[in-house]
């Protein structure tokens, strides 16, 4: 595969190790087990890792659930983190790229937060920011664009409306007991990431075939599960393990890897680029063969995150599944035209791989059988003002 190592300025936060067909990132901070902290997981799903300095907590959890949904949490007080990222869609919305609480638009697709504890890479392409804590300070503090728009001036304002709140003044000390003074942004990211690690989805048919249940899935779906896992469909390569993505990791893991990936899904003008501003990994390490190289997202809940691609230009998953029968997207006119399959800096998994009108089929139905009801009705993890 076409994936290269990431710039060396990064080291500064992680330790390099090269292997096969990536990049390997083992982070340096230690981890603690969240030993006493009860998962709501299956038999056999392992827990997700955990920084030492901001251990589970059911308190924490509490706090971070409410201000997850809350748009107090945003300079205009016009948006929460629920606005981007909606349950009844795996935490993901249907808008091609984000859009913040002062209507600016990103370029680039808000993540499904379906098993988010358990990803290395947040973002689509930046591998410094390898734990929730590190992303989760940007939209809320960003400027370009503005997401939540907590910069520096808006946020003595938007603290004392926590400060001053008693129900949350009570919720802030029993997550933070041994600290004096919890409102600040330090302990506001530390609850929101303690929440968003009790997202966690593996209560799919396809799970519960797993655990022993054959009638859980169709035939169609089992022949996808067979051409998704075999060496025509390749699908498993970068979609691997019970998480279906290759940047993930749990608490048992040896390594914390990254990879990043380029599908073909632009070249724009014949010149392997993609578009401006969308260039991936490249944006980071200004090597040319990182150009239009993303992470792996999960496939998770897909039936219910549309659209699809880091930019959102993918609006079904038939459109996804017929990139990859193609081995590339060609793209016929306009600013972006050019054919994926000739991008050199492809990865070499994504070739043509002519699958049957009934392997699509059969592939979208078992992409389906991923989707888990249960976790977008959870109601453990729902707006907790609705219930009020």
């Amino acid at each position: 595969m076409k994936i290269s190592v990431k710039s060396l300025g990064l080291i500064v936060l992680f330790a390099l190790v090269i292997v096969g067909c990536g990049s390997s990132t083992t982070i340096t901070e230690s981890e603690s087990t969240s030993t006493g902290f009860e998962w709501d997981l299956p038999n056999g799903v392992f827990a997700p890792r955990v920084p030492a300095d901001n251990p589970m907590t059911h308190e924490k959890v509490a706090l971070g659930r409410h201000l997850f949904y809350d748009t107090q949490l945003s300079a205009n007080q016009k948006q929460s983190c629920s606005s981007c990222h909606l349950q009844k869609f795996a935490f993901s919305d249907h808008n091609n790229v984000g859009i913040g609480s002062t209507g600016e638009h990103s370029l680039r697709n808000p993540n499904s937060l379906t098993n988010t504890a358990y990803y290395t890479s947040y973002s689509w392409a930046n591998p410094a920011l390898g734990t929730l804590e590190r992303f989760i300070i940007m939209p809320i503090t960003g400027d370009s664009p503005i997401e939540l728009g907590i910069v520096e001036e808006k946020q003595i304002e938007v603290l004392s409306r926590f400060e001053n709140n008693e129900t949350y003044r009570v919720m802030f000390q029993k997550a933070f007991p041994e600290v004096a003074n919890p409102f600040t942004l330090e302990y506001i990211v530390k609850a929101l990431a303690t929440f968003n690690r009790t997202l966690n989805s593996f209560n799919s048919p396809y799970d519960k075939y797993l655990r022993g249940d054959k009638t859980a899935l169709s035939d169609s779906q089992k022949r996808g599960m067979d051409l998704f896992m075999n060496e025509k469909g390749e699908c498993f390569h970068c979609h691997d393990g019970i998480r279906f993505s290759d940047s993930t990791a749990d608490e048992k893991s040896f390594h914390v890897v990254q990879f990043f990936h380029n599908i073909g899904l632009y070249n724009v003008n014949g010149t392997s680029s993609y578009p401006e501003g969308n260039q991936g990994l490249y944006e980071i390490t200004l090597n040319n063969i990182d150009k239009g190289a993303f992470k792996t997202p999960t496939l998770r809940n897909v039936e219910l995150t549309s659209p699809y691609m880091h930019d959102g230009s993918m609006a079904t998953l038939r459109e996804v599944i017929e990139l990859h029968s193609n081995g590339g997207r060609n793209i016929i006119d306009g600013n972006n035209s050019g054919n994926g399959v000739n991008n050199i800096f492809k990865s070499d998994f994504i070739t043509l791989k002519n699958f049957t009108e009934q392997e699509k089929n059969d592939l979208e139905n078992f992409l389906k059988s991923l989707t888990d009801r249960k976790f977008i009705t959870n109601p453990n993890i729902s707006n907790p003002f609705k219930e009020n």
